[in-house]
């Protein structure tokens, strides 16, 4: 579907790909996401919102989510993540868990974009927070819970090395976020990357600097439903 122009929505990949389209917001006017928005809301207008399927905007800062929310007031929104959705319901949980790890305080806003991601494409989720390496003990102590995933988000900056650690603890696969988190010789999440795509522990998937949508939608692949 052509918006104004400045868009084709990709209406199909839910039934071409089993999982939606998402809505971009970094680098859109806010004109441009109402006329996304609009689209949006006329293409499923009268539908019950247990049959629409759910459309993620990321990115958003509160001058874009203010924009999305004045044509879709009814979203979920969580400032945090720069995240919204609608509908604000997430469907009904299928397949695996998905256990978000999060290494500090400070990667909290990419985790959660990860978990709420994941959660939105119909997988439980479970957000351990501040389980970094400074101290081991944190994130043996969550070793059960680990354990119990289908998939496991790390989600890390400074040194990045809490994926390997992972990694080491479990048998299901572990989907490594490095985050822009860090003094200068973290060079804006590069170092933390680095340092996860030489992981010595097999079983790392590392998604781009940040990008905590990514790694929600790896992980929610991973551990979705599988036929008989």
């Amino acid at each position: 579907m052509a918006v104004d122009g400045i868009a084709e929505l990709d209406h199909d990949r839910a039934r071409r790909r089993g999982y939606p389209e998402a809505v971009f917001c970094q680098g859109k006017s806010p004109a441009q996401l109402r006329a996304i928005a609009t689209a949006l809301a006329e293409r499923y207008a009268g539908v019950p919102a247990e049959d629409v399927p759910v459309t993620l905007f990321t990115r958003a800062d509160a001058e874009r989510a203010e924009a999305v929310l004045a044509v879709l007031p009814d979203a979920m929104h969580e400032p945090e993540a720069q995240l919204l959705a609608w509908p604000a319901t997430p469907p009904r949980p299928t397949g695996g868990l998905v256990v978000v790890a999060c290494a500090g305080t400070s990667d909290l806003p990419v985790a959660r974009e990860a978990e709420l991601t994941a959660r939105y494409l119909g997988r439980r989720t479970e957000l351990v927070v501040d389980v970094g390496v400074a101290g081991l003990h944190r994130i043996l102590a969550r070793t059960e819970t680990l354990r119990s995933a289908a998939a496991v988000i790390v989600v890390a900056g400074m040194d990045g090395a809490l994926p390997g650690v992972v990694a080491g603890l479990v048998s299901a696969p572990v989907v490594a976020v490095p985050t822009s988190v860090g003094y200068g010789a973290a060079f804006d999440g590069l170092a933390p990357l680095l340092t996860m795509l030489n992981a010595c522990a097999p079983g790392v998937g590392v998604v781009n600097i940040d990008n905590g949508y990514g790694g929600g939608h790896l992980a929610a692949q991973i551990a979705a439903p599988r036929a008989d």
